[in-house]
């Protein structure tokens, strides 16, 4: 009985639904389980329970990565902060305009080194989205960001950033204080910096507003992250003039993780739990970890000079040189 009312998507069958709709079927099955006492009535809600984990996660399209980055349940930053890190010390303000809260950043301590943490932050209900303004950050967010990664060059400490926002906030007052320049900014003092930069993208990755603190020696995604130049539905309003065609603009654009790690953007792929980071946010945050301590690895022994190559080399050869050989390029810069 069970299985027939999951037939439609246990086994692809006609009606499309969403990884949501399928985590919902889930959870329902799962309440319905615990107030069940017949053996049989139990075991075939069992059966229908590993049917769904079995195919739920298999050829997820575009449309679904992008209700997973934006599940309001995911990994925040201050999950991460306070289960990646130990003894995070948060500082406020840019020194020019005011402290932004939707980028917070400060020092911490990683296997006993310290480092510079910084993020985009997301609230986990409405009121802290508000205060958050959704993780959009202002032009003094990007400049707050800037002053502690310039705080981590002078101290010769590694920066690990964590991208999760729509993008950066377009509001009237972000472009009188010169929103453009402090992304454009940040984006070339990031390019200078002679630590290690780590970056993560934790959930959306939107516009400027992502890459102004991901100009990294090494760039991570989680697995049902995405990553991009504007939202879907932005993308399918320019180019369609329809903003419901937001799931065909979603694989047209080619922004989920499995995309940009084959397009050479990413350096490398976070595994996430059965059906997203938000149903088992340690085991996520532990794989972060795991992938961090090799990432930081990598630049031991590594003087200035060649970690600030490095990073230039790497987006150097991104896109369109990716197709040439720039193995001449080092030692120049």
């Amino acid at each position: 009985m069970y299985l027939l009312r999951f037939f439609d998507f246990t086994t692809q069958g006609l009606i499309p639904l969403t990884i949501l709709d399928k985590e919902k079927k889930l959870k329902t099955l799962e309440k319905e389980l615990k107030h069940l006492e017949d053996d049989k009535a139990q075991a075939s809600i069992l059966k229908t329970i590993d049917e769904i984990k079995k195919h739920a996660m298999k050829n997820l399209d575009a449309w679904d990565r992008v209700l997973l980055a934006r599940h309001p349940k995911r990994p925040k930053f201050q999950d991460i902060t306070s289960l990646l890190f130990d003894n995070f010390i948060e500082l406020h303000g840019d020194r020019l305009f005011g402290d932004d809260s939707a980028v917070s950043g400060g020092i911490a301590f990683f296997n006993g080194r310290a480092v510079t943490v910084i993020g985009h932050v997301k609230g986990k209900s409405t009121d802290e989205n508000i205060h958050h303004n959704f993780g959009m950050a202002h032009p003094e967010g990007y400049r707050k960001s800037l002053r502690l990664m310039q705080q981590a060059e002078k101290f010769g400490r590694p920066i690990i950033t964590f991208i999760d926002t729509p993008g950066a906030y377009p509001g009237v007052g972000a472009e009188e204080r010169g929103q453009s320049e402090a992304i454009s900014r940040s984006l070339y003092e990031m390019s200078h910096l002679s630590v290690p930069v780590i970056a993560f993208v934790v959930g959306e990755g939107g516009s400027g507003g992502a890459l102004a603190i991901g100009v990294a020696n090494k760039v991570y995604m989680l697995e049902n992250s995405i990553y991009s130049i504007l939202s879907p539905e932005g993308y399918a309003s320019i180019l369609w003039k329809d903003a419901s065609k937001q799931k065909e603009a979603a694989e047209a654009m080619k922004l989920t993780a499995f995309d940009l790690r084959d397009f050479g953007i990413v350096d490398g792929i976070v595994k996430e739990p059965l059906f997203g980071a938000h149903r088992d946010k340690k085991s996520t945050i532990e794989n972060m970890r795991e992938t961090l301590t090799q990432a930081l690895e990598t630049f031991e022994g590594m003087n200035a000079f060649e970690i600030r190559n490095e990073r230039y080399l790497k987006f150097r050869n991104t896109g369109f040189f990716q197709r040439f050989n720039y193995e001449n390029l080092k030692g120049v810069y």
